[in-house]
């Protein structure tokens, strides 16, 4: 894995941290354990242990249920609001030290903002949107959906990781772009008479 690969692959992982702690740090440790599509360095070679990937899969799996029982995902979501962002850090860490010399704390730094940036959008603007106009109806398939968009980004950051890194600046600069003319609009509002 290049330095390029590695910090793109980086942030889709972290990325995907902010929606799901636990699939990012599953797909690192299952992809380092069983293959050769990524390789950890000491400390974060601990994600390839044995306890490690049983204890990601029952999180898991406890993750998935959560999210899915209405107000029960609310609960999950406030608990997560520490834990995705240190998983996207965890995420950072871990496949740029194998590539780059990024300082460790830069790194951290790094996937900390990425992926509780990507969660504060999730429960702070999407989940309360979706809650609102179907009166909670909706947030199990928007669960659902969340997972694999995870999951998908998850593999796809380690296997084509430059493809991950543009979409991601791609959606990036149109989430700025929006936010920018709603700025703009409501600026414009406040000056009329």
């Amino acid at each position: 894995m290049d330095v390029i690969n590695g910090i793109f692959s980086a942030f889709g992982l972290s990325a995907s941290a902010g929606l799901n702690a636990y699939i990012p740090l599953l797909v690192v440790s299952l992809l380092g354990r069983f293959t050769n599509l990524i390789t950890l360095e000491e400390p974060w070679d601990t994600l390839t242990n044995g306890w490690i990937i049983g204890l990601l899969v029952v999180l898991s799996i406890i993750e998935f249920f959560a999210d899915k029982i209405p107000a029960v995902n609310h609960a999950n979501d406030a608990i997560q609001t520490l834990i995705r962002p240190a998983a996207g850090a965890i995420s950072f860490a871990a496949t740029t030290q194998a590539v780059t010399n990024i300082h460790p704390v830069l790194a951290l730094a790094a996937g900390l903002l990425i992926a509780g940036s990507v969660h504060t959008a999730k429960a702070g603007a999407l989940r309360p949107a979706v809650t609102g106009t179907t009166g909670g109806l909706g947030n199990a398939a928007v669960s659902v959906l969340e997972d694999i968009v995870a999951a998908s980004i998850s593999i796809l950051s380690i296997l084509i990781p430059v493809i991950i890194g543009t979409l991601l600046v791609v959606v990036a600069s149109w989430v700025i772009w929006i936010m920018w003319r709603r700025a703009n609009r409501i600026q414009r509002q406040q000056e009329r008479p």
